[in-house]
Protein backbone atom coordinates (compact mmCIF):
# COMPACT_ATOMS: atom_id res chain seq x y z
CA UNK A 1 0.00 0.00 0.00
CA UNK A 2 2.51 2.12 0.97
CA UNK A 3 4.46 1.59 -2.13
CA UNK A 4 1.38 2.16 -4.36
CA UNK A 5 1.14 5.93 -2.70
CA UNK A 6 4.44 6.39 -3.29
CA UNK A 7 4.32 5.84 -7.04
CA UNK A 8 1.17 7.45 -7.10
CA UNK A 9 2.95 10.46 -5.27
CA UNK A 10 5.82 10.16 -7.85
CA UNK A 11 3.13 10.10 -11.25
CA UNK A 12 1.07 13.23 -9.78
CA UNK A 13 4.83 15.15 -9.37
CA UNK A 14 5.74 14.24 -12.55
CA UNK A 15 2.38 15.18 -14.61
CA UNK A 16 2.53 18.80 -12.79
CA UNK A 17 6.52 19.30 -13.41
CA UNK A 18 5.54 18.75 -16.96
CA UNK A 19 2.63 21.18 -16.64
CA UNK A 20 4.60 23.67 -15.17
CA UNK A 21 7.49 23.01 -17.49
CA UNK A 22 4.86 23.57 -20.55
CA UNK A 23 4.25 26.93 -19.32
CA UNK A 24 8.03 27.42 -18.60
CA UNK A 25 8.53 26.78 -22.21
CA UNK A 26 5.87 30.01 -22.79
CA UNK A 27 7.83 32.08 -20.41
CA UNK A 28 10.64 31.79 -22.89
CA UNK A 29 9.90 32.20 -25.87
CA UNK A 30 7.29 35.41 -24.74
CA UNK A 31 9.45 37.35 -21.88
CA UNK A 32 12.40 38.19 -24.82
CA UNK A 33 9.93 39.52 -26.72
CA UNK A 34 7.77 41.08 -24.68
CA UNK A 35 4.75 39.65 -25.03
CA UNK A 36 1.93 39.29 -22.44
CA UNK A 37 2.67 35.68 -21.05
CA UNK A 38 -0.49 35.34 -19.23
CA UNK A 39 -3.34 35.92 -21.12
CA UNK A 40 -4.12 35.01 -25.08
CA UNK A 41 -3.60 31.54 -26.23
CA UNK A 42 -0.78 29.64 -27.81
CA UNK A 43 -0.32 29.32 -31.15
CA UNK A 44 1.74 27.86 -33.99
CA UNK A 45 4.63 30.30 -34.09
CA UNK A 46 5.03 29.12 -38.15
CA UNK A 47 1.11 29.03 -39.28
CA UNK A 48 -0.12 31.35 -36.54
CA UNK A 49 -3.36 29.07 -35.72
CA UNK A 50 -4.54 29.13 -32.16
CA UNK A 51 -3.67 25.89 -30.37
CA UNK A 52 -6.49 23.66 -29.14
CA UNK A 53 -6.08 21.75 -26.31
CA UNK A 54 -5.54 18.64 -27.45
CA UNK A 55 -2.42 20.43 -28.84
CA UNK A 56 -0.92 21.52 -25.44
CA UNK A 57 -1.08 17.89 -23.57
CA UNK A 58 2.80 18.34 -22.52
CA UNK A 59 5.16 15.84 -24.23
CA UNK A 60 1.79 13.48 -25.74
CA UNK A 61 0.54 16.01 -28.34
CA UNK A 62 3.94 16.50 -29.64
CA UNK A 63 4.31 12.50 -29.64
CA UNK A 64 0.83 12.71 -31.37
CA UNK A 65 1.50 14.61 -34.17
CA UNK A 66 5.05 13.19 -34.68
CA UNK A 67 6.21 16.67 -34.18
CA UNK A 68 4.27 19.08 -36.60
CA UNK A 69 1.62 21.38 -35.99
CA UNK A 70 -1.80 19.94 -36.70
CA UNK A 71 -2.56 22.57 -38.91
CA UNK A 72 0.27 23.38 -41.29
CA UNK A 73 2.33 20.70 -40.69
CA UNK A 74 5.58 22.96 -39.77
CA UNK A 75 7.95 21.27 -37.56
CA UNK A 76 7.91 21.37 -33.53
CA UNK A 77 10.69 21.73 -32.08
CA UNK A 78 11.90 18.93 -29.99
CA UNK A 79 13.31 21.42 -27.18
CA UNK A 80 9.32 22.30 -26.13
CA UNK A 81 8.87 18.15 -25.43
CA UNK A 82 12.74 18.18 -23.73
CA UNK A 83 11.99 21.12 -21.23
CA UNK A 84 8.10 19.10 -20.49
CA UNK A 85 10.49 16.10 -19.61
CA UNK A 86 12.86 18.16 -17.74
CA UNK A 87 10.13 19.70 -15.95
CA UNK A 88 8.51 15.87 -14.81
CA UNK A 89 12.25 15.11 -14.12
CA UNK A 90 11.66 17.79 -11.93
CA UNK A 91 8.79 17.12 -10.04
CA UNK A 92 9.55 13.38 -8.79
CA UNK A 93 13.29 14.45 -8.17
CA UNK A 94 12.05 17.68 -5.80
CA UNK A 95 9.42 14.93 -3.96
CA UNK A 96 12.43 12.68 -3.51
CA UNK A 97 14.95 14.72 -2.17
CA UNK A 98 12.49 16.79 0.24
CA UNK A 99 9.32 14.34 0.82
CA UNK A 100 6.16 15.77 0.16
CA UNK A 101 6.15 18.69 2.02
CA UNK A 102 6.05 22.73 1.37
CA UNK A 103 9.92 22.53 0.83
CA UNK A 104 9.46 20.34 -2.41
CA UNK A 105 7.05 23.14 -3.60
CA UNK A 106 10.00 25.37 -3.24
CA UNK A 107 12.93 23.62 -3.97
CA UNK A 108 10.54 22.58 -7.92
CA UNK A 109 10.38 26.58 -8.46
CA UNK A 110 13.67 27.09 -7.96
CA UNK A 111 14.72 24.45 -10.47
CA UNK A 112 11.76 26.04 -12.56
CA UNK A 113 13.43 28.83 -11.93
CA UNK A 114 16.96 27.88 -12.64
CA UNK A 115 15.85 26.19 -16.05
CA UNK A 116 14.13 29.39 -17.38
CA UNK A 117 16.38 32.05 -17.31
CA UNK A 118 18.83 29.29 -19.25
CA UNK A 119 16.88 28.79 -22.12
CA UNK A 120 16.22 32.31 -21.92
CA UNK A 121 20.38 33.38 -21.95
CA UNK A 122 21.14 30.75 -23.92
CA UNK A 123 18.79 32.17 -26.65
CA UNK A 124 19.12 35.85 -26.17
CA UNK A 125 22.15 36.58 -23.69
CA UNK A 126 20.57 38.43 -21.82
CA UNK A 127 18.79 37.50 -18.08
CA UNK A 128 15.73 39.58 -17.64
CA UNK A 129 15.03 41.22 -13.99
CA UNK A 130 12.01 39.65 -13.23
CA UNK A 131 13.22 36.20 -13.41
CA UNK A 132 15.65 37.24 -11.11
CA UNK A 133 12.91 38.46 -9.00
CA UNK A 134 11.52 35.41 -9.00
CA UNK A 135 14.60 33.57 -8.26
CA UNK A 136 14.58 36.13 -5.02
CA UNK A 137 11.03 35.25 -4.31
CA UNK A 138 11.23 32.04 -4.08
CA UNK A 139 14.29 32.41 -1.53
CA UNK A 140 12.30 34.25 0.75
CA UNK A 141 9.93 31.71 0.79
CA UNK A 142 12.79 29.88 1.94
CA UNK A 143 13.10 31.27 4.85
CA UNK A 144 9.74 29.84 5.87
CA UNK A 145 10.30 26.36 4.13
CA UNK A 146 14.05 25.90 3.64
CA UNK A 147 15.42 23.95 1.23
CA UNK A 148 19.20 23.89 2.73
CA UNK A 149 20.43 24.09 5.95
CA UNK A 150 21.63 27.48 5.54
CA UNK A 151 20.95 30.05 8.59
CA UNK A 152 19.89 33.32 7.88
CA UNK A 153 23.64 34.95 8.25
CA UNK A 154 24.31 32.43 5.48
CA UNK A 155 21.84 33.78 2.93
CA UNK A 156 22.82 37.30 3.67
CA UNK A 157 26.55 36.32 3.14
CA UNK A 158 25.43 34.37 0.17
CA UNK A 159 23.86 37.67 -1.63
CA UNK A 160 27.07 39.25 -1.54
CA UNK A 161 29.45 36.10 -1.23
CA UNK A 162 29.82 35.68 -5.13
CA UNK A 163 27.60 38.87 -6.42
CA UNK A 164 30.16 41.49 -5.11
CA UNK A 165 33.23 39.93 -6.82
CA UNK A 166 31.39 38.93 -10.32
CA UNK A 167 30.24 42.60 -10.52
CA UNK A 168 34.24 43.84 -9.62
CA UNK A 169 34.67 41.51 -12.60
CA UNK A 170 32.24 42.85 -14.79
CA UNK A 171 33.59 46.23 -14.01
CA UNK A 172 37.20 45.03 -14.72
CA UNK A 173 37.35 43.13 -17.82
CA UNK A 174 33.54 43.02 -18.87
CA UNK A 175 33.44 39.11 -18.99
CA UNK A 176 30.63 38.75 -16.85
CA UNK A 177 27.07 40.61 -17.69
CA UNK A 178 24.72 42.25 -15.25
CA UNK A 179 22.09 39.32 -15.14
CA UNK A 180 24.97 37.18 -14.26
CA UNK A 181 25.73 39.09 -10.78
CA UNK A 182 22.20 40.06 -10.03
CA UNK A 183 21.34 36.09 -10.46
CA UNK A 184 24.33 34.80 -8.06
CA UNK A 185 22.95 37.43 -5.52
CA UNK A 186 19.45 36.06 -6.00
CA UNK A 187 20.63 32.28 -5.69
CA UNK A 188 22.80 33.19 -2.68
CA UNK A 189 19.26 34.23 -1.10
CA UNK A 190 18.21 30.51 -1.65
CA UNK A 191 21.61 28.64 -0.89
CA UNK A 192 23.41 30.29 1.30
CA UNK A 193 26.96 31.54 0.87
CA UNK A 194 28.87 28.22 1.09
CA UNK A 195 26.32 26.50 -1.75
CA UNK A 196 26.59 29.63 -3.90
CA UNK A 197 30.26 29.23 -4.01
CA UNK A 198 30.08 25.95 -5.11
CA UNK A 199 27.47 26.55 -7.77
CA UNK A 200 29.57 29.22 -9.09
CA UNK A 201 32.97 27.10 -9.04
CA UNK A 202 31.06 24.22 -11.03
CA UNK A 203 29.59 26.77 -13.70
CA UNK A 204 32.80 28.27 -14.22
CA UNK A 205 34.30 24.61 -14.51
CA UNK A 206 31.72 23.87 -16.72
CA UNK A 207 31.37 26.78 -19.11
CA UNK A 208 35.12 27.17 -19.24
CA UNK A 209 35.47 23.56 -20.40
CA UNK A 210 32.62 24.61 -22.84
CA UNK A 211 34.19 27.39 -24.21
CA UNK A 212 37.57 25.29 -24.67
CA UNK A 213 35.40 22.77 -26.65
CA UNK A 214 33.86 26.03 -29.12
CA UNK A 215 37.03 27.45 -29.40
CA UNK A 216 38.90 24.32 -30.46
CA UNK A 217 35.80 23.32 -33.09
CA UNK A 218 36.67 26.99 -33.91
CA UNK A 219 32.67 28.05 -33.49
CA UNK A 220 33.43 30.85 -32.01
CA UNK A 221 36.76 33.38 -31.72
CA UNK A 222 38.51 34.61 -28.64
CA UNK A 223 36.68 37.49 -28.55
CA UNK A 224 33.38 36.26 -28.97
CA UNK A 225 30.77 36.19 -25.98
CA UNK A 226 29.11 33.49 -25.03
CA UNK A 227 26.02 32.74 -22.52
CA UNK A 228 27.23 31.61 -18.96
CA UNK A 229 23.83 31.89 -17.27
CA UNK A 230 22.98 28.26 -18.19
CA UNK A 231 26.27 27.22 -16.69
CA UNK A 232 25.78 29.44 -13.62
CA UNK A 233 22.13 28.00 -13.45
CA UNK A 234 23.02 24.23 -13.99
CA UNK A 235 25.68 24.85 -11.24
CA UNK A 236 22.99 25.85 -8.72
CA UNK A 237 20.48 23.34 -9.27
CA UNK A 238 23.68 20.62 -8.63
CA UNK A 239 24.29 22.58 -5.18
CA UNK A 240 20.92 22.49 -4.64
CA UNK A 241 20.36 18.91 -4.78
CA UNK A 242 23.45 17.29 -3.70
CA UNK A 243 26.09 20.24 -2.70
CA UNK A 244 26.32 19.16 0.68
CA UNK A 245 28.17 15.83 0.26
CA UNK A 246 29.65 17.68 -2.71
CA UNK A 247 31.37 19.74 -0.07
CA UNK A 248 32.08 17.42 2.53
CA UNK A 249 33.34 14.72 0.10
CA UNK A 250 35.79 17.78 -0.96
CA UNK A 251 36.90 18.40 2.58
CA UNK A 252 37.25 14.80 3.31
CA UNK A 253 39.87 14.70 0.95
CA UNK A 254 41.65 16.90 2.91
CA UNK A 255 40.57 15.64 6.51
CA UNK A 256 39.10 18.58 6.92
CA UNK A 257 35.60 16.69 7.22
Amino acid sequence: MLLAARIALYAFAAVVGACVFSFGNVLVYRVPRGMDFVRGRSACPSCGHQLAARDLVPVFSWLALHGRCRYCGAPIAARYTVVELVGAVCGVVSVAVWGAAPQAAVGFAFLFMLTVIALIDADTQTIPNGAVVAVAVVGLAGLAWPVTDATLVDRAIGVVAVSVPLFILAVATGGFGGGDVKLMAAVGLVLGWQLTVLAFFLGVVAGGVYAVWLLARKRVKRTDAIAFGPFLCGGAAIAVLCGDPLIAGYLSLFGLA
